[in-house]
């Protein structure tokens, strides 16, 4: 029932880690023409713009996103466009513009539209060194250290205001690091994750910009989109909480991660030389608690650290062995 709500979805941020790859699973789901992708100024994939619309927008620029929500009649809105912890760092003022204007302007659209359903993700960065690390709660301090973290806090609590004060039907997760074999992350703390499987392959070395016992929670890819659409599509009615769920898979050590590769790869080589990001991956949780989102939506992930690992290395040896990493 909840699936056929949603006709016309536009994905923001389509280009982006999760964006690219959240926007070819909607399209296999609901259809190539109606799923729209936009994204600022990246250009996409062959594969993104050969499978369905693509158009260009400013999510800071209001017009720009009404214009698509009315070209294309949206319903259904997926927010993933974000300037992330470690640039945000860097840019802080771009960092509020895009996270919290930009996500202002897709609520009050999508509210003057009467819109179905809106996703705004959070992260893990919500939290801040007061938050316990481990087992980190469902209902706990949220004093991030980070202009991401203060975004994603904002996002969360203006999310759940537009829901309780407008009735606009708006859902978040907080994303732990995700890691993924297709597209390259863009500017986040926990990008070593990622990072360190494409050396892995291309050069058999990497220097970790964390300490080797710095442990974080991660999620492969697959997990990520399907958490994702399935809270989009679960019925309102059974969820307690709305734009704020934790989301876990499993959690390790940068170490662990490079031990588990080398099973793989005996010759990978790996150096650790922490610089800014340090402090910011130490201000995170290590463990998450998400069982309100077992509870509430039925939330289970498939993967763990070997079950991933192999199939990251699987899926990157295809890619380079066809010159395409």
């Amino acid at each position: 029932m909840s699936k056929n709500d949603m006709k016309k979805i536009l994905v923001t941020g389509a280009v982006g880690q999760i964006g690219s790859e959240l926007t070819m699973i909607l399209r296999k789901r609901y259809g190539n023409e109606n799923v729209l992708a936009t994204g600022r100024k990246t250009k996409p994939s062959e594969t993104l713009l050969n499978s369905g619309p693509f158009e260009y927008i400013d999510i800071t620029k209001r017009e720009t996103i009404e214009k698509v929500v009315k070209d294309y009649g949206i319903d259904t809105i997926y927010n993933m466009a974000a300037i992330l912890s470690a640039v945000g760092e860097e840019k802080p003022l771009v960092c509020w513009n895009v996270n919290i204007n930009g996500m202002y302007n897709i609520l009050e659209i999508a509210r003057e539209h009467e819109m179905t359903r809106v996703f705004v993700p959070s992260s893990i960065a919500a939290f801040g060194p007061e938050t316990p690390r481990k087992n980190t709660p469902q209902e706990t301090v949220l004093k991030p250290k980070t202009m991401y973290g203060v975004t994603k806090v904002s996002g969360e609590l203006l999310g759940d205001y537009y829901f309780k004060r407008f009735n606009l039907d708006v859902r978040g997760v907080r994303y732990p690091g995700i890691i993924s074999s297709e597209t390259l992350p863009g500017g986040g703390t926990t990008d070593y994750a990622v990072e360190i499987f494409y050396e892995a392959i291309r050069n058999k070395k990497y220097t970790c910009f964390v300490k080797r016992d710095t442990i974080l929670p991660m999620m492969y890819m697959p997990d990520c989109i399907k958490g994702t659409i399935n809270l989009m599509e679960a019925d309102v009615s059974k969820l307690k909480h709305h734009s704020d769920f934790n989301l876990a898979s499993m959690s390790f050590s940068a170490g662990e991660l490079e031990e588990e590769i080398k099973k793989h790869v005996p010759e990978f080589k790996c150096e650790f030389k922490p610089d800014f990001r340090q402090d910011i991956a130490d201000s995170w949780p290590q463990s998450i608690d998400d069982s309100a989102a077992r509870k509430e939506w039925g939330w289970k992930p498939k993967y763990n650290l070997q079950t991933m690992t192999l199939d990251m290395l699987e899926k990157l040896n295809r890619r380079y062995e066809k010159g395409d990493l």
